[in-house]
């Protein structure tokens, strides 16, 4: 018997709702040793429904240790603040979880919950990722999805603006958030491909976008949920993402999709250093977006590319809001559709590092773009 222990929880599903698994895990408070680990595949819900369920398995293990005294920690802002009663949990599919990690909790002496950062809650995470890679668990079923509902102001508001251009239903709004600072673009140099870490500014300067999304109404709902956030594979995006996800009290998830133009051997060179290695090809490239790096991506097929991933994400988030976070050419691009552009607006359109884009996109068909190259939150 152990009287008080720790544990951490963690939830997650590949697509919000997706697939999802949820992972915890019981230490003893005064040496951290390991008590007892739980992981399950949950079928398809969302993240918040799969963190409730991963602390749940906590409470009851710790429970079935005979423990007293629980420190709750995790990395979910949301369930942190529910269980803690300092935010309302309106969103129905979580009400019945919440009430059932109460009744858990009333079991012990005293349960504290604490928000901890990603990094700290990798033994839970890698938990949850090992239930949604397995894909079957203790009960196999399928819980039901909570409905993501939007305000009736923000509602009558997308109506509103519907209306000056004839497009119809509810839009699905895209944030499009280019990812901070790193060595490759103080150079100005080329970076595709290449896997570069933000820099100490590249840093700062996603802390202070994704303090600014926070801020934005839509971004959490009433009910608590968060946007989806859905980042191209590259470190420089997923460190610009998760400072958003943990702005937001959430997580996200990777699409290659959405990666930056591959290159080729331009990769690393400035404009300068590249013109002169291929003169020719190089002046092709700035006409003619058929025309690819040696070894590299042409801008048709980055449209192709970005252009699938975009449907993908309209397609699992329709009518909602969701952020993106890419590179220069992604972003560029998803600008373009918004537009019904041609390819020159690839070369006569300039991103600033860590600026946000916002674009929606209609059942219709049709678009409308809000938003570009702001960077007001960096001043």
């Amino acid at each position: 018997m152990t009287d008080r222990v720790v544990v951490e929880a963690d939830g997650g599903s590949r697509g919000n709702p997706g697939p999802a698994g949820y992972g915890a895990v019981v230490k003893d408070a005064g040496t951290g040793e390991v008590l007892a680990e739980r992981h399950e595949f949950l079928g398809v819900v969302t993240n918040n429904v799969a963190e409730y369920n991963g602390l749940i398995a906590g409470l009851t293990a710790a429970a079935e240790l005979g423990a007293s005294t629980v420190d709750v920690r995790m990395d979910s802002k949301l369930v942190v603040e529910q269980m803690s009663g300092r935010w309302k949990i309106k969103h129905a599919a979580l009400q019945p979880l919440a009430q059932r990690a109460r009744e858990l909790a009333d079991r012990f002496d005293r349960v504290t919950y604490m928000w901890i950062p990603r990094a700290e809650n990798s033994h839970a995470d890698r938990l949850a990722n090992v239930a949604m890679d397995g894909g079957t668990g203790k009960s196999g079923g399928t819980k039901p999805e909570p409905q993501v509902k939007t305000t009736e102001t923000g509602e009558a508001d997308r109506v509103a603006k519907a209306g000056w251009t004839g497009a119809r239903g509810t839009p699905t709004r895209v944030l499009l958030l280019r990812h901070g600072q790193t060595e490759m673009s103080i150079d100005r140099r080329y970076s595709g491909r290449g896997d570069v870490p933000l820099t100490e500014r590249g840093q700062s300067q996603a802390a202070a976008a994704a303090k600014r999304l926070a801020a934005m109404p839509g971004l959490v709902g009433e009910d608590g949920e968060a946007a989806p956030i859905v980042a191209s594979p590259l470190t420089r995006t997923k460190q610009t993402a998760q400072a958003v996800a943990d702005a937001l009290g959430t997580r996200f998830v990777t699409h290659p999709g959405f990666i930056e133009t591959d290159f080729g051997a331009w990769e690393g060179l400035t404009f300068t250093e590249a013109a002169e290695r291929d003169p020719e090809l190089h002046r092709c490239w700035l006409r003619d977006s058929s025309c690819a790096p040696p070894g590299g991506e042409s801008f048709d097929a980055v449209y192709e590319r970005v252009g699938q991933a975009l449907r993908d994400l309209i397609d699992q988030c329709t009518g909602r809001t969701v952020v993106v976070v890419s590179h220069v050419t992604p972003i560029k691009t998803v600008l373009r559709m918004g537009l019904d552009a041609g390819p020159s607006l690839l070369f006569r359109l300039h991103l600033d590092l860590a600026s946000l884009s916002v674009v929606e996109f209609y059942p219709d068909g049709n678009s409308s773009v809000h938003l570009v190259n702001d960077i007001c939150h960096l001043s």
